[in-house]
């Protein structure tokens, strides 16, 4: 057996029209404000739908943002270039080269759904809404000037303190501290380098020590001084030759 309904409040007759004329008097007090534009421009939110521009170096030509489409205003052409190895014995590679990226503005309805499917993050909104032509055909905007919308592109919000650091980021700053780490091993192996090349120039000492302080005779032309032996360690004088004697001297 079905359960009766709650019995409903009676209701004043005329109590909604007299809240619709209530909030009429509210809006009829308020002053208007009027912007003045085009000499005022509007202050739009960070997020509000201009323009597409396209960062093509991204672009892979995977087709996802054009099959997406629905309302089918995104023409892309392609074509295949064969890339070499990059290391001795590996297999070349093809890759798919972008030739034409266009929208067509006058069939597009901004629902962003081409943003959203792109894997590597070529198409980004612009604030830009200010594109209105008097020639139908000058709405398809081709690859060239999807690239100027770019610099109209806003940056990203700032991440929150207790987020995480993008993947972008890390690896780059994992490949410049790579970087530098191999940049300071080889200055270290070209400082040694030089080191040994400096000692290796330097003339050796003779095999049996090392004579110090020559001091020469100049009559008999042979030279004093102190020894080192290598060996030992030891300093010894070299003892000065004697004189010959002079033949006039015995004879006086």
């Amino acid at each position: 057996m079905a359960e009766p309904l709650p019995p409903t409040r009676s209701r004043i007759p005329g109590s909604g029209l007299a809240k619709g004329l209530a909030v009429t008097l509210r809006t009829m007090t308020k002053k208007t404000v009027t912007a003045q534009y085009p000499d005022a421009q509007p202050e739009l939110p960070p997020r509000s739908r201009g323009v597409i521009g396209l960062f093509e170096e991204n672009c892979t030509v995977c087709m996802l943002c054009a099959r997406e489409c629905p309302d089918w205003c995104i023409y892309i052409d392609s074509h295949k270039e064969t890339v070499p190895p990059t290391a001795p014995g590996g297999r070349e590679r093809s890759r798919n080269v972008l030739d034409r990226f266009a929208i067509d503005f006058s069939l597009c309805m901004y629902c962003g759904i081409c943003i959203e499917v792109c894997p590597f993050d070529a198409l980004f909104w612009s604030p830009e809404f200010e594109y209105a032509e008097t020639d139908i055909h000058e709405l398809t905007h081709e690859r060239d000037k999807l690239r100027e919308w770019m610099w109209t592109v806003p940056a990203p919000p700032a991440l929150d303190p207790g987020a995480e650091e993008p993947k972008e980021l890390a690896a780059a700053r994992k490949t410049a501290d790579k970087l530098a780490a191999e940049a300071a091993t080889a200055a270290e192996a070209a400082e040694l380098a030089a080191r040994t090349a400096e000692q290796a120039a330097q003339p050796e000492p003779p095999a049996g020590g090392t004579t110090t302080g020559p001091a020469t005779d100049e009559t008999t032309g042979t030279t004093a001084g102190t020894t080192t032996d290598a060996t030992t360690g030891t300093t010894s004088d070299t003892p000065e030759p004697s004189k010959p004697s002079d033949p006039q001297d015995g004879a006086s």
